[in-house]
């Protein structure tokens, strides 16, 4: 299996210096940001934009070049240069644009200078090689603009030093070339592998969209002929937890604004809360809650989704912003979607998994099981996952799952309980007891993280490959929740139910149907964020990260299998 998506993206007629720079440093993360349109901060790029805040204003004009030519004098090296700063300019020649940090003018002589955020290294060059590139590439492109530049400099900021670079032959070649080798590596359509166990994938802002380690390793089937790219022990390299959280607003009547970087949130006039923006992943809304024109362009702006659900949970939709530029991503789907077998083989992975699951949870919170029936969920697992077609694989998903909602009565510890929580099987729309209430709340929940996760890494929800395309379903969404429906969603029902979280005088029964309180519904939300929060050890990479981390893995994982960088989809599937 290769590697490359086929996809032959068209691109722009410039290459982005910038883009060089990320080139020269890992050609993955330049193909990452300029033809997949990745990008995420972290605390370095912040860092950098903080120390870019002056000469991202721009002041002053470059001066014509036969403007400058004409006002030369010989008393030009004991003027003082006059300055411009946040320069943009292009060379239609070379194929680049740019936005230079700052240039010190002297006739027609000029001396491009780029802001870096660390310190000096250690080098004799004086700086590393994409920062040479990126200065030489600006003066590249002010030489084809008619002015002289025989070198430029770098400012570190850490070191309070400028370093001066100078544009000798070799340099500019060696530039150009990169500039070559970028273009037609972007035009191949093909992500160039990761880097192998590199200090560069630490701090990288991308890494956690690259996943470099994780994706060496799953290549190992395929990378005989770049075993630079194999690790045995992936590191982790992404953060354990999100810091920014989701946000819920479920007060009937409640008014959403925005005071500078503050979510506030009112009910008849009074404050009831606030959310920093900074520390938001996700603004939830249920039911009747108004929220103004203004916060829903800042949330957009900052690329903060806003889910919409009914009053008691059922989930609508998303509010977000352009969709992901990486179209390479919603291609591959496509193209995987209209193959049977490869569809087939996603689906086994995710039934398989899901009933593996369904098993562990019985095994480890059931009493009383026969022996008999978790034998019988083993089997069912290992026929899903050799179902030989669509058809077959929904009637073993379906045999399994009746199984399974039969023993769940059993991990329910509080059952005599009035018989509030007697459970006799799956039902919904409307759910018609509290424990299917619980779990089709806790459904609804799942399928909004994973909407929310699939859309932001490029993906289209609405095309599954196990659930087929149906008019407002999230058929990705669901196809990745299958596995984690069990470790997830029925273990928060099943804790919130054991634990008191839920008690049989928080429903609400009307017509038949059963729902939760807005009291208790908080109450289970919470206890749900708190199991999406929960660290657990990854049973395919050995390192610990939160639920919420594990979804977002998958994602970007499933990416790497329809692009045919890793010859599977990693099933999850716990111990």
């Amino acid at each position: 299996m290769g590697t490359s998506s086929g996809s032959q993206t068209s691109l722009p007629d410039f290459l982005p210096v910038r883009m060089l720079n990320e080139f020269t440093y890992c050609p993955r993360l330049a193909y990452l940001e300029w033809v997949q349109g990745e990008f995420a901060d972290n605390a370095y790029t912040l860092e950098g934009t903080f120390e870019h805040r002056r000469v991202d204003v721009g002041q002053g004009e470059l001066p014509y070049s036969d403007d400058a030519n004409q006002g030369e004098s010989g008393a030009e090296d004991e003027e003082t240069p006059a300055i411009v700063r946040s320069l943009n300019l292009s060379s239609p020649r070379a194929g680049l644009i740019t936005k230079i940090d700052l240039v010190e003018v002297k006739g027609n002589h000029v001396v491009p200078i780029d802001y870096k955020r660390g310190h000096k290294p250690s080098v004799p060059e004086g700086a590393y090689e994409p920062e040479r590139v990126q200065l030489c590439a600006q003066a590249i492109i002010l030489r084809d603009n008619g002015y002289q530049c025989d070198h430029g400099e770098i400012y570190f900021a850490g070191s309070k030093r400028r370093v001066t670079i100078t544009f000798d032959e070799r340099l500019v070649a060696r530039t150009l070339e990169l500039a070559d080798e970028m273009r037609r590596v972007a035009a191949a359509g093909t992500i160039p592998p990761p880097l192998g166990n590199s200090p560069k994938c630490e701090g990288c802002s991308l890494v956690a969209i690259c996943l470099p380690d994780e994706t060496g390793m799953l290549r190992a089937g395929i990378a005989e002929t770049e075993p630079e790219t194999v690790r045995t022990e992936p590191r982790r390299l992404i953060p354990a937890r999100d810091d920014a959280l989701p946000v819920y607003v479920q007060t009937q009547g409640a008014y959403i604004s925005r005071s500078a970087d503050v979510l506030v949130i009112k009910h008849r006039q009074e404050k009831i809360a606030e959310a920093r923006l900074f520390e938001t992943s996700q603004l939830n809304i249920l039911g009747n809650v108004q929220i103004s024109t203004q916060s829903m362009q800042e949330l957009c702006r900052r690329g903060i989704p806003v889910a919409f659900f009914s009053t008691g949970g059922w989930f609508w939709g998303l509010l977000s912003a352009n969709l992901h530029k990486n179209v390479e991503q919603r291609l591959n789907q496509f193209r995987t979607a209209e193959s049977r077998e490869r569809s087939l083989a996603l689906a086994r992975a995710f039934i398989s998994s899901k009933i593996r699951n369904c098993r562990t949870l019985i095994r480890r919170n059931a009493a009383g099981v026969e022996e008999s029936d978790l034998r019988r969920l083993r089997d069912l697992a290992r026929a899903a996952s050799e179902a030989a077609s669509l058809e077959s694989l929904l009637g073993i998903e379906g045999t399994a799952a009746r199984l399974y909602f039969q023993l769940f009565p059993k991990m329910i510890k509080r059952q005599g309980v009035a018989g509030s929580f007697d459970f006799g099987g799956r039902n919904r729309r409307p759910p018609r007891d509290p424990v299917n209430s619980l779990l089709s709340l806790a459904y609804s929940l799942l399928v909004k993280d994973l909407t929310i996760m699939i859309a932001g890494a490029g993906f289209d929800p609405f095309l599954g490959f196990y659930h087929q395309p149906r008019y407002g379903r999230p058929s990705l969404a669901l196809d990745l929740m299958e596995e984690f429906r069990p470790l997830i969603a029925d273990s928060t029902v099943i804790s919130a139910l054991n634990t008191n979280v839920i008690d049989e005088d928080d429903f609400i029964r009307s017509s038949g149907a059963v729902a939760l309180t807005t009291p208790a519904r908080r109450s289970f939300i919470q206890a749900y964020e708190r199991r999406m929060d929960q660290l657990i050890r990854h049973p395919v990479f050995g390192y610990q990260i939160s639920y919420r981390r594990v979804l977002d893995v998958q994602v970007r994982l499933l990416g790497r299998y329809l692009a045919g960088e890793i010859p599977e989809y990693p099933k999850f599937i716990t111990r």
